[in-house]
């Protein structure tokens, strides 16, 4: 099968944007561990002991709801452009879960907090925890849409009921991706909560559906074209020559005020 060059373009957001992802993890532990050894040496193994439930809750809250602001701040003028690649495909699937610009990731506070707790021990129960927090994600992205079979059963729909509010499901995250909230199930102002979604339902942005939108992605790229892969994923190294872009901002792309969607349209 030969791809088209927006399909090209598609797949390299997707491929490189990944591969950020896996080379940034060891830059950001060995930014931690390397000061970590020679400035506090002691602090090493002060969680080696602490029981499964004390360091969950750290988890829960150090990094998971740290995790739940960052993307809810990438919804605002501050830093949508770092994080618009993750909302440009237009598809969903497994391929696009880890989709961001590179400043999205490197500055993403939960994985430099998560660095600090797994330095004094915590690395074991980190890697559990990162286990199910990325089958979540993989989960909440995937096509095959696993929720259905809960919605359509009379005797799991209770277990879904409780699922739907504590974790990312296909249904709420799928509306987080919609081109549009006319459809009635499209959320792109709320569902922001990445392993649980229970920080939505507690902060007043969840909106729990059990449908699918029809369509993804952004309405600026359907009219203007797509942005090109090096510039979703590098800018500002990169800026676009593109009419109506939003990575012509100056700076960092900061466009001024916090508010829950930018003044711009983008959709």
């Amino acid at each position: 099968m030969v791809l088209s060059k927006a399909d090209r373009n598609e797949t390299f957001v997707d491929a490189v944007s990944f591969g950020l992802q896996v080379l940034g993890r060891p830059v950001v532990f060995t930014a931690i561990f390397g000061p970590g050894f020679s400035i506090t040496p002691d602090y090493q193994n002060t969680f080696k002991d602490w029981p499964w439930y004390a360091l969950l809750s750290i988890f829960l809250v150090d990094e998971d709801m740290l995790h739940y602001w960052w993307h809810r701040l990438g919804h605002t003028n501050y830093t949508w452009v770092w994080h618009r690649a993750h909302h440009s495909a237009p598809y969903m699937g497994v391929r696009i879960s880890f989709r961001n610009g590179f400043l999205y990731s490197f500055f993403m506070p939960n994985i430099w907090t998560g660095a600090v707790f797994v330095f004094p021990g915590a690395g074991g129960f980190a890697v559990l925890y990162g286990l199910v927090k990325a089958t979540v994600i993989f989960g909440a992205h995937s096509e095959l849409l696993w929720d259905q079979y809960l919605y359509r059963s009379k005797w799991l729909s209770p277990l879904a009921w409780i699922l739907e509010r504590t974790i990312w499901t296909p249904a709420t995250h799928f509306s987080h991706h919609a081109a549009s909230e006319d459809y009635g199930v499209g959320h792109y102002s709320g569902n922001f909560g990445i392993l649980l979604f229970l920080w939505d339902v507690l902060f007043g942005a969840s909106l729990i559906i059990r449908k699918y939108p029809p369509a993804f992605g952004l309405d600026s790229d359907r009219v203007f074209g797509p942005e090109r892969w090096f510039v979703q994923l590098f800018f500002p190294l990169f800026r676009s020559k593109r009419e109506n872009s939003d990575f012509n901002y100056p700076i960092l792309g900061f466009r001024g005020s916090l508010t829950e969607t930018p003044s711009t349209p983008v959709r």
